[in-house]
């Protein structure tokens, strides 16, 4: 089987290169030379346009930053829909809204084209190591199909409902995190201003009620002031722009999702949207004029 995949990025580059661990025939396409050129050193081939990877492939992966992209790839002009064969499938992975997931399923379907929505959470670290989660919506029967295909990245690989509820579980695992980092902000802020050693807490804290995966991923990182992006401020902005215009939507109120969007904004207009989203302890260091480390 010969798998397309489309978006070499951050998170895409380590999730296709385990593709070709896994014995998988790849044609990837990607705006970077470099990063198509690191796949076809591990044997890839490459393809000029996403309707070219599509002619090519029964199986079509997306990993791209938003809505537009997704949609301009999916259905724009030598888009994978002029490439694709009735029974091929698009497994998009990349976090978009829900209304899109839905809407570019709608047109493919017309095709005779079969789509997933299987956004991920997980950062790079588990894109490298393929303990990715996988959250996904669509046909029961096309998730069982490729259930292997995409557990070959992942940990785990879920199937929660219809077209566009992969993409609505993925905004809110992303609340979750935004929420837990700006409390975990909080919580350490406030130990350094009263004088308490932040690594001491964060050791007392952890293995009891307070402790969570965020905590032991994002702790460590303010503390040692590494915010090399594992996942962007500008893109957690992206996802909660998703998730608020979402409740919009729908009538649901997210109260402590804008506040923190709003804090995100901020570090944004400071010249930090490219830092990791643990970066978010800078607001209230800022605030306190305090630092937090070790």
């Amino acid at each position: 089987m010969k798998i397309g995949f489309i978006g070499l990025g951050i998170m895409g580059k380590p999730m296709s290169k385990n593709l070709v661990k896994a014995g998988y025939t790849l044609v990837v396409r990607d705006f970077s030379a470099g990063n198509e050129a690191e796949l076809v050193e591990l044997g890839a081939t490459t393809a000029k346009t996403p309707k070219e990877v599509a002619g090519q492939c029964d199986v079509i992966i997306t990993m791209l930053p938003n809505s537009p992209h997704v949609k301009e790839v999916a259905l724009g002009e030598n888009g994978i829909i002029e490439g694709a064969k009735p029974g091929t499938v698009l497994i998009d992975m990349s976090s978009i809204a829900p209304l899109a997931s839905r809407e570019i399923h709608q047109a493919l379907s017309e095709k005779g084209i079969h789509m997933l929505d299987a956004p991920v959470s997980g950062g790079e670290p588990k894109a490298i190591d393929a303990t990715l989660s996988v959250m996904v919506g669509g046909d029961k029967a096309v998730f069982d199909r490729y259930y292997d295909l995409m557990k070959a990245m992942a940990g785990s690989v879920v199937h929660t409902g219809d077209i566009g509820a992969g993409n609505v579980t993925k905004l809110a695992n992303q609340v979750i995190v935004a929420l837990n980092i700006a409390a975990m902000s909080e919580a350490l802020t406030l130990a350094t201003k009263a004088g308490v050693n932040p690594e001491l807490v964060y050791q007392a804290i952890r293995g009891g009620l307070a402790g969570s995966t965020v905590l032991d991923a994002k702790a460590p990182m303010v503390m040692d002031r590494n915010f090399k992006p594992g996942f962007r401020i500008d893109l957690h902005i992206k996802d909660l722009s998703n998730a608020l215009d979402t409740s919009h939507d729908i009538g649901a109120q997210l109260p402590l999702t804008a506040a923190v969007m709003e804090m995100m904004q901020a570090l944004k207009a400071d010249g930090m949207g490219t830092s990791d989203h643990s970066a978010l302890a800078c607001y209230y260091e800022k605030l306190a004029k305090v630092e937090i480390s070790r």
